[in-house]
């Protein structure tokens, strides 16, 4: 005869061999053991769950662990770089629009199909979070030089473009000792190329085109633009319209195409970051007495 433990929710059949007469003992232990071994499988089946619900748990707080350090770290370079710009009568601000135009660019380039697959969260993260190095290497030239209000002489105007030189080999020195951080690459590349033009014209390397990395040509146009609207020692704030014409001038000259119709589609937004992140009248008077 063939006995069915039912056992648990699932409702699992095992059966039994008992061979007539019956043995009570040996039909106890029987079933004992079925019972047992299902307890045991529901046993393992909850540890199982609990381990599964530990290592979530442990993702997200080492994941909301590495977010807080991440952060933090971003603040620190963000505060670094904004140390460096005060060199260059540069503001805060500045650079907070350059991180804002940097994303709106980003946002708007990757709506075209040429760039789904080149533009994704992490490249817009990652340029964001490294538009504030494209000047760092300023660091590194003389206060005659950096902080001239006459036009700059050829011999003046050649140490000034070493800046990029000067930043690219401290984050290359970076990414030596870290390899693989995206947010280094996009660093070197932003540091290295946003004075690069479209028809080559650009330094420190002529770089024409595609040769120039994305990030650096994003960045290219934001920081000419915010040029032209910023008050500065030697001139005053241009229009956003005036500004806007120099930027479609500069289209397959200065700038990709592509970037300069970004801007196009998205100059609303440009207006709305350049009111958001003022440079107060005090901060640029501040400045211009270094």
């Amino acid at each position: 005869m063939r006995w069915r433990v039912l056992s648990g929710a699932s409702k699992r059949v095992q059966t039994t061999n008992l061979v007539k007469p019956f043995d009570l003992m040996l039909l106890k232990a029987r079933i004992s053991a079925c019972l047992e071994k299902r307890r045991l499988r529901d046993q393992k089946e909850n540890y199982l769950k609990q381990i599964e619900g530990y290592n979530l748990k442990l993702e997200e707080r080492v994941s909301e662990h590495v977010q807080q350090i991440t952060i933090a770290q971003q603040a620190t370079i963000f505060a670094l770089a904004k140390l460096a710009a005060s060199r260059n009568l540069e503001t805060g601000e500045h650079l907070q629009r350059m991180c804002e135009y940097s994303k709106v660019l980003s946002d708007e380039l990757r709506l075209l199909p040429k760039y789904e697959s080149v533009i994704d969260e992490d490249f817009i993260r990652n340029i964001y979070a490294a538009s504030p190095l494209h000047d760092i290497g300023k660091v590194g030239i003389p206060d005659r030089i950096l902080l001239k209000i006459d036009k700059l002489t050829e011999e003046e105007y050649a140490i000034m473009k070493t800046h990029l030189i000067i930043a690219g080999k401290t984050l290359r020195e970076v990414d030596q000792q870290h390899p693989g951080n995206d947010f280094v690459r996009v660093g070197i590349e932003i540091a290295e190329s946003h004075h690069e033009r479209w028809d080559g014209k650009g330094y420190p390397y002529g770089l024409s085109g595609e040769d120039i990395p994305l990030a650096g040509r994003i960045l290219a146009l934001g920081d000419v633009y915010d040029a032209h609207i910023s008050k500065q020692v030697y001139k005053e704030a241009f229009s956003h319209a005036k500004s806007r014409e120099i930027i479609l001038s500069g289209s397959e000259k200065n700038f990709d195409s592509d970037i300069v119709e970004a801007f196009i589609s998205s100059e609303d937004e440009f207006i709305a970051i350049s009111k958001r992140y003022v440079d107060t009248e005090k901060e640029t008077v501040s400045l211009a007495k270094m």
